[in-house]
């Protein structure tokens, strides 16, 4: 009977699960009373939960269960460095590098290397979580593991807010990019205007609705087939950046680069801290791990691939406008638009529009795959409904999870502009590259039961160490009232806690491929991520503060219970085989 019961899952259509125990199978919601009980030990629960820590085999074996059919593993490393691509190259190089480039003058070049290098650090960690712990979770799954179910929860659903919110506004960017195409005087008169809604969410957009709805759908029908589609696109977008990058090394005057440094190497900096949203998205590929075919290849040269390809492309780009225009006439909304006009080449803003578009069109699919895929995982381990982590069997697609983004996102875009969705900015983003850096040193130099207590004891204040270090840093920036000796005295302590930490013992090994340097690498990466944040606005500090208070209250309610009874009720199950097989 209970080898009936637990082939019924599989029996049931997918498409005909709508029961409340699809939604929410967990003992605690059965009824109002055992809810009612569940509550009352909820401290004790609370207790459990923040004390535990996950497992690469549960993470790896257990949890996939819970979406009953496998993702296909389909994808090889030409998909993984072409789906980074299209990914982080969307329209913020053609926005922001105009904007930026204001503020460094020629520097750009080193502002978008250094950008490049930061991102390539939280990259490298991301790619040996993602070889050893190849699941669609990404960054959730890692945290879990190292840092506990409460923190990675917490920075999941923030995350995976901002990307929703992102998505909205990438809708919106499209829709406002296309019609500038039609009529430059009037980004709007596409959307429909309702007098009766306040201002910044009256003006309605049909155009982003479709835009989302359609690049969702493509990514529910497969994963190959996104991907293919999304190769092709990137690829013919890689031309017209060659051509650009070629024009503008045969049209350009190498007199525009001087002077290299007109606001120093503080402007340089600071273009530095505003250029790093154009390599934001990566961390969407990562969550495709569990479809890539041969992790320990694939992975490595997909992450490390194209992020490094996406750096020279950056890193040209920003030479050649430089080149072609004097920094003090670059246009800031319009820079290589504006540029071409100016040596004669009308024509050529076409492409750079036409290449935008793409850009974002590609970035929609990729974050699609990549948002579904967290939320499935997040769903696999009961913190939200596990109706949102069954992938269909034909697809091998989570199709519920990837409507759940769609219609969220899509909601969102059609009542709210550009200027309310872009106050929202990546602060979540940058607190998980931060985490994972953490994660990646507590998982080298912690290993429950193995590690002695005073060599954890060490790491945890070198790690004090570094994090309060960074702040140091990001503080003396900000108020910009102190001299250069304090930067030195941070540097420096921020140096001997690296070092200490440097000459601990490590208690775990990369099985297939990990991080060099450890730990500098991981050191310089929440130092770079801290300072990134501080340079944040007060308005991202409160709406990161603000969530995390709906989410604690959603986690208390909700996802504390439901996850204590499933790992409470696989423990069980783990005993009555290991006491089935001694018996036999």
């Amino acid at each position: 009977m209970e080898e009936e019961d637990e082939q019924n899952p599989q029996q049931r259509s997918y498409w005909s699960r709508w029961s409340k125990h699809d939604f929410f199978p967990e003992p605690t919601f059965q009824n109002l009373s055992s809810y009612k009980d569940a509550l009352s030990h909820t401290p004790s629960r609370l207790k459990d939960r923040l004390l535990h820590r996950s497992s690469d085999s549960f993470e790896l074996l257990q949890l996939p269960k819970q979406s009953e059919n496998r993702m296909k593993r389909c994808l090889t490393w030409w998909d993984l460095v072409w789906l980074g691509f299209g990914s982080v190259v969307g329209s913020g190089i053609f926005v922001i590098t105009g904007q930026a480039t204001r503020d460094a003058g020629p520097s750009i070049v080193l502002s978008y290397a250094i950008s490049g290098f930061s991102a390539l650090l939280s990259v490298l960690c991301y790619t040996e979580f993602a070889v050893e712990i190849p699941v669609a979770g990404g960054s959730f799954s890692y945290l879990r593991i190292e840092l506990g179910d409460f923190v990675a929860f917490i920075a999941a659903g923030n995350i995976l807010l901002e990307a929703l919110v992102g998505s909205a506004g990438l809708g919106r960017s499209w829709s406002s990019y296309f019609a500038s195409m039609i009529r430059t005087d009037d980004t709007d008169f596409l959307r429909i205007r309702v007098k009766s809604l306040p201002n910044g969410f009256n003006l309605l957009d049909p155009i982003a609705v479709v835009v989302l709805l359609v690049a969702n759908s493509i990514a529910m029908s497969g994963t190959r087939r996104t991907s293919v589609l999304n190769w092709i696109a990137s690829i013919a977008s890689a031309f017209i950046i060659v051509f650009i990058i070629i024009v503008g090394f045969v049209r350009g005057n190498t007199a525009n680069l001087t002077p290299f440094f007109p606001f120093g190497a503080e402007g340089c900096f600071k273009a530095a801290a505003v250029v790093f949203w154009s390599y934001t998205g990566f961390d969407m590929v990562a969550n495709m791990a569990e479809e890539a075919k041969k992790p320990s290849r694939d992975i490595p040269v997909g992450l490390i691939g194209s992020m490094s390809l996406i750096t020279l492309v950056y890193c040209l780009m920003a030479l050649v406008l430089s080149m072609m225009q004097k920094y003090t006439e670059i246009d800031e909304d319009a820079a290589y638009s504006v540029a071409f006009e100016a040596i004669g080449m009308d024509w050529a803003k076409y492409l750079v529009s036409i290449c935008a578009l793409k850009g974002m069109t590609t970035s929609l699919l990729v974050g699609s795959m990549g948002q579904a895929r967290y939320t499935t995982q997040i769903a696999r381990a009961h913190m939200i409904p596990p109706w949102f982590a069954l992938v269909h069997p034909k697809t091998g697609t989570p199709i519920y999870a990837t409507a759940m983004v769609t219609l969220v996102s899509a909601f969102v875009a059609l009542f709210t502009s550009l200027d309310v969705l872009s106050s929202v900015f990546s602060f979540s983003t940058l607190c998980i590259f931060m985490f994972v850096a953490i994660a990646l040193l507590v998982r080298r130099y912690y290993v429950k039961d193995v590690t002695p207590r005073n060599d954890l004891v060490k790491f945890l204040i070198c790690l004090f160490v570094i994090i309060g270090s960074s702040i140091g840093v990001t503080v003396l920036w900000n108020a910009d009232k102190w001299g250069w000796i304090w930067y030195v005295v941070f540097g420096v302590i921020w140096l001997l806690g690296t070092l200490w930490m440097a000459f601990l013992p490590k208690h775990r090994v990369p099985k297939v491929w990990g991080v060099p340097l450890v730990p500098w690498f991981p050191a310089l990466s929440i130092g770079i991520n801290v300072f990134l944040i501080g340079s944040l606005g007060y308005v991202a500090f409160l709406r990161f503060f603000i969530c995390t208070a709906v989410m604690v209250a959603y986690y208390l309610l909700v996802g504390v219970h439901a996850t204590y009874d499933v790992a409470h009720q696989i423990e069980q199950e783990s005993k009555t085989e290991e006491g089935n097989e001694s018996a036999s």
